[in-house]
């Protein structure tokens, strides 16, 4: 057995699940050059819901913060989530889009592109999978793990061997809701072992409590990279603690390779960042604490806590567990999606409109009718023709790629955002992000203008005799 390779997640997934994403440059600045040294397999850095927070509650350029990344860490693999059609946005976008944002985030740093659809539709990953290829990126495809009767050691095989036909590079078992459990996770590594010959990752959370113990069983039986935490920002909602993994694998034929002292130095660092984090209310000590409600219920604990808070905007958080109960009968009559963002919202969100309203489906959201409609793809069970009929009434549904259905829109957009453009990737930014961006693009401007008239100052001041 090969050593077991690292993927560390502290400047990404660690602080989007601890403190949504709120890490900033600065704070992530003075551990780089020691990261670019350890020698991790790869450095999770961007993509996610760090490109929304860079611009919304960061005020910080992300494609400035890519380059950055780039320039202090110029031996690591860096790496990105990228949700397929949707990029990293919250719509699916044409295909001349996706290859530009490929092309532009290969260009300024970015080596390995994880990339998953919310549905574990394929053909919504093949356009960002033959784009990444062809600029030279490792492109790696996650597969959306769940629970429920459809979702069987078979479905995630047949998934993986067609990942493996669309020219991934590697697969990732993408656990986001901590739903795998320890001899779940070594019999599904072992039956994709068996089914593909690309390397496999395990991507899973701390939430309840067995992420840990799902990684060893994966790692004996023949995983080949795990994603883990720096221990600062690991366990709760967030990862594994990579020091630990790194721990328990020393001196066996596991072993990481990586240096313990080395990750102890980073561990006093982000102790550091963890502090102040705490102390400006952003990290909740609740989010570090496990939660096995999600292995009950069998949804992601941050569907839980929305649905309680929209039942108690409703005045009717009495009707909790009747709403529980809702969501897997309104989860069968969408064609089982995985519960995940985004569909996991919508699922949760319909199941309380069921329930309140006293009907089911007397009031339907326009994103519930969109999954119905094929919008966002293909779900993984046919959905009931009589079902979609009640839902879509006289609209027809859509049964070939969604995307298949957008216009070429890059250049409209690029006419769009020409009058904020400062540099080419400045288009993408406003593609994903319209007023968000425009507002970032403003601040940035008014930044420079106050730069440019600070230099003129000094120069026009006369030296004093």
């Amino acid at each position: 057995m090969a050593k077991v390779k690292i993927t560390e997640t502290v400047l990404r997934d660690a602080h989007q699940s601890l403190f949504a994403t709120r890490m900033s440059m600065e704070d992530m600045l003075p551990a780089l050059p020691l990261m670019d040294k350890i020698g991790f397999y790869s450095v999770e850095c961007w993509g996610g819901a760090t490109f929304d927070a860079c611009l919304r509650f960061l005020n910080e350029d992300p494609w400035e913060r890519l380059r950055i990344l780039r320039r202090e860490m110029p031996h690591a693999k860096l790496q990105m989530l990228f949700r397929g059609q949707n990029m990293l946005g919250y719509r699916h976008y044409a295909d001349d889009v996706l290859e530009y944002f490929v092309q532009k985030s290969v260009a300024n740093g970015i080596d390995i592109i994880r990339i998953f659809d919310a549905l574990n539709d394929i053909r919504n990953l093949e356009t960002a999978v033959k784009a990444a290829k062809k600029e030279g990126a490792h492109a790696q495809i996650a597969i959306s793990y769940t629970l429920g009767e459809v979702f069987t050691e078979d479905y995630f095989v047949d998934y993986a061997k067609r990942i493996e036909e669309a020219g991934a590079d590697s697969i990732c078992i993408k656990d986001m809701a901590a739903l795998l459990t320890p001899y779940a996770a070594e019999s599904l590594v072992k039956a994709l072992k068996s089914a593909v010959s690309i390397p496999i990752q395990l991507h899973t959370h701390s939430t309840s409590g067995l992420s840990s113990m799902c990684l060893l069983k994966a790692i004996e039986a023949g995983v080949d990279m795990i994603d883990t935490a720096l221990s600062p920002l690991a366990l709760g909602t967030s990862h594994t603690p990579t020091e630990s993994m790194v721990a328990a694998l020393q001196g066996t034929e596991y072993d990481t390779g990586l240096d313990l002292v080395q990750l102890q130095e980073l561990r006093a660092y982000f102790m550091t960042v963890r502090q102040k984090y705490i102390a400006n209310g952003l990290l909740d000590p609740k989010m570090l604490a496990a939660d096995a409600n999600a292995l009950i219920y069998q949804v992601p604990g941050g569907m839980l806590s929305n649905l309680l808070s929209q039942l108690k905007q409703a005045g009717k958080s009495d009707k909790f567990e009747e709403v529980l109960k809702e969501v897997p009968r309104v989860r069968a009559d969408a064609g089982y999606p995985p519960l995940v963002t985004p569909t996991s919202q919508i699922v949760g969100t319909q199941a309380v409109f069921n329930v309140i309203t006293g009907e089911r489906y007397k009031m339907v959201t326009k994103e519930f009718k969109d999954i119905v409609k094929g919008n966002y793809g293909r779900t993984p069970v046919p959905i009931d023709p009589e079902f979609r009929k009640k839902i879509l009434g006289d609209e027809q549904p859509i049964d070939c790629r969604p995307a298949d259905l957008i216009e070429p829109e890059l250049e409209k957009l690029k006419a769009e955002a020409a009058k904020w453009t400062q540099q080419e990737e400045d288009v993408l930014s406003y593609a994903m992000f319209g007023q968000v961006a425009e507002k970032f693009f403003e601040k940035r401007r008014f930044k420079q203008l106050a730069i440019d008239a600070d230099h003129a100052d000094k120069e026009n001041k006369v030296m004093p005799v």
